[in-house]
């Protein structure tokens, strides 16, 4: 199956949206919870909406450092951007399956990416949103150089690289995943609405 390939501004612009509309809920829904609203668990089997968000925040602090260095190091290089952004088999099928829903595909974390306790403090929200101040900056700079070269360690398997355009695209989907299952956390212990994330 031949790469996908997309306009690289089209691209970036799609992404940017995705996270401009992951950071209102994160300031609007997340940020204003209760440490005792966080922190309920519909089961002892299942995460919180905190423990989703501690997650991302895991998951975030790998990755958003080694991104921002290697583009640096892109630039450094003198790298100007491509004009498509073009999506690998691998890193395709790693997004494709992260776009299924929890309910429908679920899938066990490491250990070193789970989150760390059942006690989390309200200001697992606040990273989580600074996080996606950062991930929207990253995204920024990604338009600079050609993302296709760059490539990134994967979290899991660190001698997969993956594409730039890959990286940022799951970690997008990925984040959003997440926050969806944060947001049925919260709707089915009746702490307000459902909020549809990526309908930008």
């Amino acid at each position: 199956m031949p790469a996908a390939v997309r306009a690289t501004t089209d691209f970036f612009d799609q992404l940017t949206n995705d996270l401009l509309v992951l950071r209102v809920l994160a300031q609007q829904r997340f940020r204003p919870l209760s440490a005792e609203e966080l922190n309920r668990r519909p089961s002892p089997s299942r995460w919180s909406a905190g423990q989703c968000l501690e997650h991302l925040n895991i998951v975030g602090g790998y990755y958003l450092p080694s991104i921002a260095a290697r583009i640096k190091r892109a630039q450094a290089r003198g790298s100007t951007p491509a004009p498509t952004a073009k999506q690998g088999y691998i890193g395709r099928r790693f997004i494709e399956a992260m776009r299924a829903p929890v309910s429908v595909k679920a899938y066990t974390t490491p250990q070193r990416y789970a989150p760390t306790g059942t006690r989390l403090p309200r200001t697992v929200a606040e990273v989580f949103s600074r996080q996606i101040d950062e991930l929207l900056r990253l995204v920024l700079l990604a338009r600079q150089v050609n993302a296709n070269a760059v490539r990134i360690p994967n979290a899991i398997f660190p001698l997969l690289m993956f594409r730039l355009t890959d990286q940022l695209e799951f970690l997008v989907v990925h984040i959003q995943r997440h926050v969806a299952q944060a947001e049925a956390v919260l709707a089915g212990n009746g702490i307000g609405a459902n909020v549809k994330v990526g309908e930008a």
